[in-house]
């Protein structure tokens, strides 16, 4: 059973029913996991067409996996739902988004385990240090011993973020204040010095609150941490992908994050040349947290962000101890590429080797139902072709606007991708019926 729990407090929250809810609307990605055998319990439906299309880019029979879509916004427990809906089905194990409480719950009550743990118990074991280093103050506290380098921050209560913010701008000029727990930039407030000292001025005369303590994000309440850091140059976004267990850390692969305003947009991986220095420090560090994590139960994928300067000094973010918004497309690149109908393909290490891919978003010139988004790809030969292992893939389904589409690409090296990208953004700039991209896709006769 895939659980979709991507409405989880492990990464924000729970009183934010309204980020919450944005996040569960990627669920349907879940379904490029699905074996024969499978069901996929997800917070949001799952369209019909999205499905068939997944199962045949995959290969699995569409008659041979199930959804089930508890009732209501996913924040309730979903349990028994879940297992009226699946009868007598036999299954393996549980493996969720994130190991949180409601997995275990769900897991308990289905009377397996929690994948890839041998019981519910050794799960729940791993539950304190899960939740610790999925927030950006349980980081701090274990990263430098792990030989990681950090920005200079503080770890404070809300009221006592001003105070923070003051003296870290007095030492820098710049800042950057982030809540505990927060996912994709969520909540994240960017400071300079002379902003602040125009925004105190402006409310000094106007005899209001502190102007750092009105700016938070409603996160966490009073009682809820937030990490003031040196906001450093940041050249680059990176990341590692890792997986961790009994039988030791292995990197999965690495790649670029793509944000705006500190809030993740899209990936690149693996990571543009020339980076090896960067991989290098980014595996160093994910193989010390994966023994941490190893060493207190957890099994299971993580990863590490990371923050490169024009200079190339690295600087470690934050961890996800979860399954994140990469893992599952890379899942899905590696085993279309590799024709795994199985989904046992794992992809090996960071380096070269593998199809270049990303993922992105993009804006239609129209409000598309999904057959027609796809069939546009198609006419255009943009869309991913098994024969060459290329092209784009609508991995998330239909957007609840019907205009801002996820998407992924893949391709033999990053020009590749670049290209596909390219004449992506060219075709949907136009409606339907206007001008479209007629160079045809990288390395065809008429590119």
């Amino acid at each position: 059973m895939l659980h979709a729990n991507l409405v989880s407090d492990l990464a924000v929250d729970p009183g934010e029913r309204e980020v919450l809810r944005a996040w569960a609307e990627q669920a349907p990605r879940e379904a490029w996991l699905l074996r024969p055998g499978d069901v996929l319990v997800s917070p949001v439906p799952v369209g019909e067409e999205f499905l068939r299309y997944v199962c045949g880019l995959t290969g699995v029979p569409r008659d041979s996996v199930a959804v089930v879509v508890p009732p209501g916004d996913g924040t309730a427990d979903a349990c028994r739902h879940v297992v009226g809906a699946v009868g007598g089905r036999p299954l393996r194990a549980v493996l969720p988004t994130a190991l949180d409480g409601a997995a275990i719950g769900l897991a308990r009550a289905l009377g397996v385990p929690v994948a890839p743990y041998p019981s519910v118990a050794a799960a729940e074991a791993a539950l304190g240090v899960t939740g610790l280093l999925n927030t950006k103050a349980g980081f701090r506290s274990v990263a430098p011993a792990l030989g990681m380098r950090l920005p200079d921050g503080l770890v404070r209560r809300r009221d006592g973020v001003p105070g923070a913010v003051r003296e870290l701008l007095a030492s820098y000029g710049r800042v950057v204040v982030k809540p505990d727990r927060s996912a994709g930039g969520h909540g994240m407030l960017f400071l300079a010095e002379a902003e602040a000292e125009a925004e105190a001025e402006a409310d000094d005369a106007a005899d209001a609150p502190d102007p750092w303590t009105g700016g938070l994000a409603p996160v966490g309440g009073p009682e809820g941490l937030w990490v003031v850091e040196r906001r450093i140059d940041v050249a680059r976004s990176v990341s590692v992908q890792m997986e961790t267990g009994p039988g030791g850390t292995r990197a999965l692969f690495s790649g670029e994050m793509r944000t705006a305003d500190g809030a993740f947009t899209g990936y690149l991986s693996p990571l543009p040349e020339p980076s090896a220095h960067v991989a290098a420090t980014l595996e160093a560090w994910g193989h010390a947290l994966g023994g941490f994590l190893a060493a207190r139960g957890y099994a299971g994928p993580f990863g590490l962000d990371a923050m490169v300067t024009p200079g190339g000094e690295v600087f470690a973010g934050e961890s996800n101890v979860r399954r994140t918004a990469t893992t599952t497309p890379q899942a899905m690149v590696t085993r279309l590429v590799a024709g795994d109908v199985s989904g046992a393909g794992a992809g090996g290490g960071t380096g070269g080797g593998g199809p270049v891919w990303a993922t992105g978003k993009v804006r239609a010139p129209v409000a598309y139902p999904f057959a027609a988004a796809v069939e546009r790809l198609r006419r255009e030969r943009l869309a991913y072709d098994p024969a060459r292992a290329e092209g784009i893939v609508l991995y998330a389904g239909p957007p609840p606007d019907g205009l801002t589409w996820r998407y992924a690409v893949i391709a033999g090296d990053h020009a590749g991708v670049a290209r596909y990208e390219e004449l992506l953004r060219a075709s949907w700039a136009s409606a339907p019926g206007g001008p479209t991209a007629r160079s045809g896709p990288p390395g065809s006769r008429s590119g």
